[in-house]
């Protein structure tokens, strides 16, 4: 189940995809029908039939383009200024959006009138007529923009829902998923059965060491009961957890299995999700100790680090070339980290040296109201004893 595979994080749009969102072929058609419609008024309004010296046709198509002119350099000009907006910049939004089209607008005017000039060499530049066509493209431009600005925010806002809705419907499938194979993991039947069994077989030899076993199982399953129940705990109650689950194991593996626990009593009360350590533990037994013919050691530590506090697993296993399993375990803890934490949290997956895996969480470090006192089931040190 080891594996160094993380999922990217999500990335933003890059400033030519804002761009290519705005500047496409539906806005431009768009462009076009309404510039179409506003030429066509106004050859109605001039068009005198049955006088010989206007084309109608003719004409609608130049106020077409002089129109086009100007509606594809503001949709031009509101392509570019979104592009460059994508990342902060200094200074609101609005006024960068309005010098935008005033300047479009503007620029597109004086475009028109010289083209219009190529036409008819007669045709004289008058500023009230730029100014008057400025302003009414500018009052063209800023309603078709803020029209664009509410549908992109609508759209925005469905894409969120839609996706916190499916973020949360997976979470809470990964959760109970989680909960259902820690308590496979933990107490399954097999366990049990193979546990019970030895703690039989200890008594008939060795009643010391058959008494031991029985004990530590109780209090494995004094600490892994209610935890089912609960999604967060302390480092103190998981250590604890920890500590009998591999106390029972050692005295059925012998000397395949040391361990080492270096937690300082300070660190006890911190927070910390449920399962989540355990999950690291038996994933370093069944895909890195497990499989050694000599078995091997398992080191729990953790420290402060300011405000986070840094939980480590490692041991000297076959590492990640032997490592099986499907990855659903850390996959599970990745999500309930992000779920929790979200961006402060991670965890990290590395080979150790000279052989085996080191999982590392980070994550805040929380004190819990009802963090337990220093359990003395808690072994602090444990060799491996057969």
């Amino acid at each position: 189940m080891h594996s160094s595979h993380t999922d990217p994080a999500p990335r933003s749009h890059s400033g030519s995809q804002v761009f290519l969102q705005i500047f496409n072929l539906r806005l431009i058609a768009a462009v076009f029908c309404f510039c179409l419609l506003v030429a066509l008024s106004r050859v109605l309004g001039w068009y005198r039939p049955g006088d010989p010296g206007q084309d109608w046709l003719l004409t609608l198509l130049r106020f077409t383009r002089q129109n086009l002119i100007t509606g594809l350099s503001l949709l031009l000009a509101v392509s570019l200024v979104e592009a460059w907006l994508h990342r902060p910049r200094p200074g609101p939004a609005l006024l960068w959006r309005g010098l935008a089209l005033g300047a479009a607008a503007f620029a597109s005017t004086l475009a028109r009138n010289f083209v219009g000039r190529l036409d008819n060499p007669e045709v004289q530049l008058k500023w009230t007529w730029v100014f008057s066509t400025t302003v009414l493209w500018m009052l063209f431009g800023g309603l078709a923009y803020a029209l664009l600005l509410a549908a992109r925010k609508e759209h925005e806002l469905r894409q969120e829902l839609a996706e916190s809705a499916r973020q949360q419907v997976r979470l809470q499938g990964q959760q109970m998923e989680a909960q259902l194979s820690a308590l496979h993991a933990q107490i399954e039947p097999h366990f049990l059965f193979n546990t019970l069994a030895h703690v039989k077989r200890l008594y008939e030899t060795t009643p010391e060491r058959g008494r031991d076993m029985l004990r530590s199982l109780i209090a494995y399953l004094r600490a892994a009961l209610p935890g089912m129940r609960r999604s967060e705990s302390t480092l103190g109650q998981e250590l604890d957890l920890i500590s009998n689950y591999l106390a029972i194991l050692q005295m059925r593996m012998g000397e395949r299995l040391r361990f080492d626990v270096a937690v300082a009593d300070e660190l006890r009360g911190a927070s910390l999700p449920t399962l989540v350590l355990s999950t690291l533990v038996e994933n370093a037994i069944k895909h890195g100790i497990s499989p050694l013919p000599d078995g091997g050691c398992i080191r729990i530590s953790a420290v402060a680090q300011g405000m986070s506090l840094c939980v480590e697993v490692q041991d000297n296993g076959q590492g990640f070339s032997g490592s099986g399993g499907s990855g659903v375990g850390l996959a599970n803890i990745r999500a309930r980290l992000e779920a929790m934490f979200g961006s402060q949290a991670a965890l990290e997956l590395e080979a150790a040296e000279p052989r085996g895996v080191r999982a590392r969480l980070r994550l805040p470090l929380l004190t819990s109201s009802h963090a337990p006192a220093p359990s003395s089931s808690t072994l602090g040190h444990s060799e491996g004893r057969a």
